[in-house]
């Protein structure tokens, strides 16, 4: 959501000046990309996971403020709604054993947190969509206390210039069953916290971003198919990867006549294969009105002439308003500059040895694509890797997605009997450790073999209990209480009983 921000009122001149001072940031930075002087370290996993909060009854927990009280570990930060809290954790290199470690360290932080927050008669759960979510748990007053968040909501509404609608229909039911549908209003932009998702950061060297970016936008079907977790919203079974459909819509600050002039939507796939990875802040610049139009006193260009780094504050802030899947990242230490390839297509969860495994399949197959001596994204349309990325949110494990030399094929397939064997080649090129390099794509093949990934299994779970006569609010909340017993056993997701 981008750095903090006093509540306050945008005036026609505060956008005036943020648009001119977010022009000379990109300026600054194409002649930064010229001189090459960017830190270029060793590959280094970095992620973020959104968690949200729920009570012992397993309905959402409105309490994130006590909860990081309680946990005071500045790992963990606030997040949009109430119900939400996010872990970030520390970069450190994909080599050796380092995938291991974190999981150790990750799940040690995990639980710790989770025990504390319950003295505040709440937990964690890492999930893509809370189901227990509804409608009434997005109104205003659960918005986080920051007031960036709301100044957030109010700033989306107001280019919008009408309240938010949540429309989506879920599969088509082979029984002759109705088709579940959504269709509600919002007045705030809060639907968008019940998309919690995990979020991978890889520093790239900006000669080879391009190809990394590409690579990454190409394989985000594959990645959504694997591990869709987020089937339930607001009591609907909806789509394998809900949270993909509804964060486009819930912060959309395009009106229907905006739409139907193909206007630019905010959350964005993209248009085009690029060539740099200046294209992508050119085009956050170009097509994307300011939504926290807040300037500093920066001059870039002096800054450089004094041999400083730059923060480009404009330009970042802007960037963080324009919500790509795979977005680029410009950030600063001390006298050192950075770039890096933040992915955000995964939701959180199932388990933190799923999200180290889904970690793993795209570090190394990313890496596998990027240095292959025939891209990927010179043998499919973009257009193809968007309907990708859709047709693997609608169907899950078991969609039908477009591959070149292939064709159209499941993910399970493509995965097994290719994509493997370049995760791994790709990890190898990390310097992963074999056994560990084995250890997590074992998970993702044991996860294709089985066809069951956290939306399989929550579907499941649920039509049991409905089937034994539960209503949808009981089989919603019986399934999160399972799920969350599963997942502080730290199994695989292929591996829950019902």
């Amino acid at each position: 959501m981008g750095d903090h921000v006093d509540e306050r009122v945008f005036t026609r001149q505060d956008r005036t000046e943020f648009r001119e001072k977010t022009a000379r940031c990109l300026d600054a930075l194409a002649m930064m990309l010229a001189d090459g002087q960017f830190e270029i370290a060793e590959p280094r996993l970095g992620l973020e996971i959104e968690l949200n909060l729920v009570d012992g009854a397993c309905d959402p927990a409105m309490a994130n403020a006590a909860a990081l009280d309680a946990i005071a570990d500045p790992a963990f930060q606030t997040e949009l709604g109430q119900f939400n809290i996010e872990i970030n954790v520390e970069p450190r290199p994909l080599a050796g054993r380092s995938v291991t470690d974190l999981e150790h360290s990750l799940r040690a932080s995990l639980n710790a947190a989770d025990e504390k927050a319950r003295s505040t008669g709440c937990g964690l759960a890492m999930i893509g969509m809370l189901p227990t979510l509804d409608e009434h748990h997005f109104t205003g007053e659960w918005l986080s206390a920051d007031p960036r968040y709301d100044l957030l909501s109010q700033q989306i509404l107001a280019a919008r210039g009408e309240d938010i609608e949540l429309r989506l229909d879920g599969p088509a039911l082979g029984d002759g069953a109705e088709r579940e549908t959504l269709d509600i209003v919002c007045d705030t932009i809060l639907p968008e916290a019940a998309c919690t998702s995990v979020q991978l950061h890889l520093q790239v060297d900006p000669a080879e971003f391009a190809a990394y970016w590409n690579s990454a936008q190409a394989i985000a079907g594959v990645q959504v198919a694997l591990a869709a977790n987020s089937p339930f919203f607001a009591g609907k079974a909806l789509w394998h990867e809900t949270r993909i459909p509804l964060f486009e819509q819930a912060t959309d600050t395009r009106s229907v006549e905006l739409k139907n002039q193909r206007v630019r939507p905010r959350v964005w796939f993209g248009e085009r294969w690029v060539t740099s990875i200046f294209d992508l802040f050119e085009e956050n610049s170009r097509y994307f009105p300011a939504l926290l139009p807040v300037s500093t006193d920066e001059d870039p260009f002096a800054v450089l002439a004094r041999g400083g780094t730059p923060a480009l504050a404009e330009l970042r802030m802007h960037n963080g308003t324009v919500y790509r899947w795979n977005r680029p990242i410009y950030d600063g230490n001390g006298d050192r500059y950075h770039l890096r390839l933040e992915n955000r297509v995964l939701p959180a969860g199932p388990s933190i040895v799923d999200v180290l495994a889904d970690a793993a399949f795209y570090y190394g197959l990313v890496h596998a694509l990027a240095q292959a001596d025939r891209p990927l994204w010179t043998q499919m349309t973009f257009d193809a890797a968007e309907e990708n990325l859709h047709a693997a949110a609608r169907d899950g494990i078991e969609s039908r997605l477009y591959w070149p030399e292939l064709g159209w094929i499941g993910p399970r397939e493509l995965v097994l009997r290719r994509l493997l064997a370049l995760a791994s080649e790709g990890l190898d090129g990390y310097g992963v450790d074999p056994a560990e390099r084995d250890r997590y794509l074992g998970i993702i093949e044991q996860r294709c073999l089985t066809g069951r990934n956290g939306a399989v299994w929550q579907r499941e779970n649920v039509a049991a209990r409905e089937r034994a006569g539960a209503t949808r609010s009981q089989a919603l909340h019986g399934m999160l209480a399972d799920y969350l017993e599963h997942m502080h056993t730290g199994d695989p997701v292929h591996t829950w009983e019902h």
